[in-house]
């Protein structure tokens, strides 16, 4: 470990919702630089809540989430805004492209909080598309491509602005199986390059050709293979 300071931490945290939800009970997790982790977990066990604080679209009733360092409660919406554009990027399962615009707009427009001028923008953008194996098909929309196109132009979204970690939500569930392994080999690709990534799966063969395993139930974490190779 290059650097004793997690990317992502939650110490304790809890999140209730109204009519006594506990989304996720008090779960203390940390995200290390160039970790390649899973969050396992079926269908309502939390992880997507747990995704939601890690990525600050959410604050936690109790506890403290920390991004580099910087713990989340004491930075405004505006701030929060900051982190998230500057630090943090996401892959969503039903990729959230803009529908008349090319591959490589789309990607452009994750730098358009930047301040970066327009033609730097679309270099950067058709980099990163380079990238994900889509070099050829910056100028098709996202209904010229396939499934599996369509989730690595929003990896290559994510990625676009270098952020310190890759949050992914789900990435393969709208793809069919051979789509899926595509864009899970791609994860790995990009994680042996060095991006810090974690992706929440319901898919237990997806998190075991991950490097660590997080596994939540009832908005608990009940087991993290980091934690059981070091004891």
């Amino acid at each position: 470990m290059t650097t004793t300071r997690p990317v992502i931490e939650l110490d304790r945290v809890t999140k209730s919702y109204p009519g006594g939800v506990q989304a996720l009970r008090d779960a203390s997790l940390r995200i290390w630089p160039d970790e390649l982790t899973a969050i396992v977990g079926p269908s309502g066990s939390g992880k997507s809540t747990m995704l939601q604080l890690m990525g600050t679209l959410d604050r936690p009733t109790h506890g403290t989430v920390r991004i580099l360092g910087h713990d989340v409660a004491t930075l405004d919406d505006r701030q929060l805004s900051a982190v998230r554009a500057a630090w943090i990027g996401f892959v969503f399962q039903q990729f959230h492209l803009t529908a008349h615009l090319t591959a490589v707009q789309n990607v452009a427009n994750g730098l358009f909080y930047h301040g970066i001028p327009r033609r730097t923008r679309l270099r950067r953008a058709a980099e990163a598309l380079d990238r994900v194996g889509l070099g050829h098909r910056l100028s098709h929309r996202p209904h010229e491509l396939s499934g599996g196109e369509r989730q690595r132009v929003a990896i290559a979204r994510a990625l676009v602005a270098r952020p310190a970690i890759v949050l992914a939500d789900e990435p393969t569930g709208a793809l069919d199986s051979r789509s899926g392994e595509t864009v899970i080999a791609l994860l790995h690709e990009l994680h042996a390059e060095g991006t810090t990534i974690t992706v929440i799966t319901h898919d237990q063969g997806i998190s075991r050709s991950f490097d660590r395993q997080v596994e939540i139930l009832d908005g608990a974490i009940r087991g993290d293979s980091a934690a059981e190779s070091a004891t």
